[in-house]
């Protein structure tokens, strides 16, 4: 498993050899076989399906299957050994291709793209410059249906048609279905089909296990000519599994119904709990047969992330390069909170906690350089003119992480120190670069959209 390294051994490898894209990813996900899987960061909780899986299926080979070998005709008895086996490969195989690829991860924007409302002040004349906010929201047209798309603050983009932003993994991530805690992965438009194949498979398993357990009781009553329970209580074994698949059926059985459901109406778990459509049409519904055409029989695009490639040197230029004019982002001023997953907002002064203030103490003491008297970085989201103490503190946690590629050190100082210097003017606030803003605004609380 991939271990982010430290500040500076991030710095020495800039000066060297560039990192792997994997190793400076901004996103929550764990990378195994230097990034050639991808998980979650609840991959743990894989192990635990893992072993729900090959548990009971090891118990019934050993108690079942193998009594079962020469109680049929023709050497058939065998097969009930095999096909059990390879069908929990098959299982496992596709338990893997769900959670140990990239589910359509979209990549973040460098910078963000620009502006194209805006805000006009009554104090404009005064000779200020004016602020540029970017909508909130854009219009697109899906199959002659109006779409809107909303802006991700953490991404830095207009997030494409049925795109959302999964607060666990910290990515936007294309057809976005949900976010699954047993396989430990976000479940989108590459590894959908692989997810309802595995839960369908599971499904068919329990069922396998379930009757051929009740075929073993049938067996043992028939050759010693006693009752039904008599029979069971010779075989324990079978009676443990009979109870745990037909309690797992449940669970996996009606995931595989509701999910048949949803491919039969090309939606989405998220479109489902959402928006319903029961009452307005759905643009993406193109008919049963071509829903299910479109899961199953369609080509998986290719990731839009190389995981292993090397970080491009253009992408650390962009982070220092200096805007020609400042901007708003959308959600500037606006309560903290994933409006899409249904987080509850939290407001803009609401305490952070200790370790997102010491963050942003040392993101912002890397600002100023006190011998030169000017800027060296700051954040897109903040205008030109001076900025209040009050909007600086609500903005900790948007800009608690800083990224280790193109970064330059700098001092720390106290907010009390910041805030003195932004009131007297020390600091000109009108050089403002968004090179700190690109390199430094990944906190989590930036999944705010």
């Amino acid at each position: 498993m991939y271990v982010p390294p430290s500040r500076g051994s991030c710095g020495a490898a800039a000066g060297g050899e560039r990192p792997r894209v994997y190793e400076v990813w901004r996103g929550s996900n764990e990378f195994f076989l230097q990034g050639r899987f991808i998980f979650g960061p609840d991959v743990r909780s894989l192990f635990l399906t893992i072993f729900l899986i090959i548990a009971p299926v090891l118990v019934f080979c050993i108690f079942v299957a193998r009594h079962l070998i020469n109680d049929f005709p023709d050497h058939w008895g065998v097969s009930v050994m095999v096909v059990v086996v390879v069908f929990t490969l098959y299982d496992m195989t596709l338990l893997l291709l769900t959670s140990g690829r990239d589910p359509g991860i979209v990549p973040r924007n460098t910078h963000p793209p620009e502006p194209e409302l805006t805000d006009v002040g009554s104090d404009i004349g005064n000779g200020q410059t004016p602020q540029l906010r970017l909508p909130r929201t854009k219009d697109v047209f899906v199959n002659g249906v109006i779409v809107k798309v909303k802006y991700c603050d953490t991404c830095m983009l207009y997030r494409p048609p049925r795109c959302s932003h999964c607060s666990i993994c910290n990515n936007c991530v294309e057809r976005f279905d949900h976010h699954c805690p047993w396989v430990g992965q976000c479940i989108g438009r590459r590894n959908y089909r692989f997810f309802y194949m595995f839960v369908f498979s599971t499904t068919l398993l329990c069922l396998y296990v379930f009757g051929f357990c009740w075929v073993y009781i049938v067996k043992i009553r028939d050759a010693e000519h006693s009752s039904i329970w008599k029979a069971m209580l010779k075989t324990p074994a079978s009676i443990v599994l009979i109870i745990y698949c037909f309690i797992c059926v449940w669970f996996v059985g009606g995931l595989s119904v509701f999910h048949f459901y949803l491919m039969s109406t090309n939606q989405t778990t998220y479109e489902n709990f959402r928006y319903r459509y029961d009452h307005r049409a759905n643009p993406y519904n193109r008919g049963m047969v071509n829903n299910f055409l479109e899961i199953f029989c369609t080509a998986i695009p290719p990731s839009k992330n190389n995981f292993r490639a090397r970080v491009p040197i253009e992408q650390g230029l962009q982070q220092v390069r200096t805007p020609a004019r400042g901007f708003m982002s959308p959600n500037m001023g606006k309560p903290v909170g994933d409006l899409e997953l249904g987080r509850k907002p939290v407001s803009w002064d609401e305490p952070r906690s200790a370790a997102d203030i010491r963050d942003l103490e040392v993101g912002l003491g890397g600002l100023l350089d006190e011998k030169e008297g000017r800027i060296a970085h700051a954040s897109p989201d903040l205008s030109r003119e001076a900025i209040p103490v009050e909007l600086v503190e609500g903005r900790a946690g948007m800009h608690s992480r800083r990224s280790s590629w193109g970064h330059r050190s700098g001092t720390s100082e106290s907010m009390d120190s910041i805030a003195a210097q932004m009131g007297t003017g020390e600091a000109n606030w009108g050089s403002i670069s968004s090179g700190h803003g690109h390199g430094h605004g990944n906190g989590n609380a930036s999944s705010t959209h």
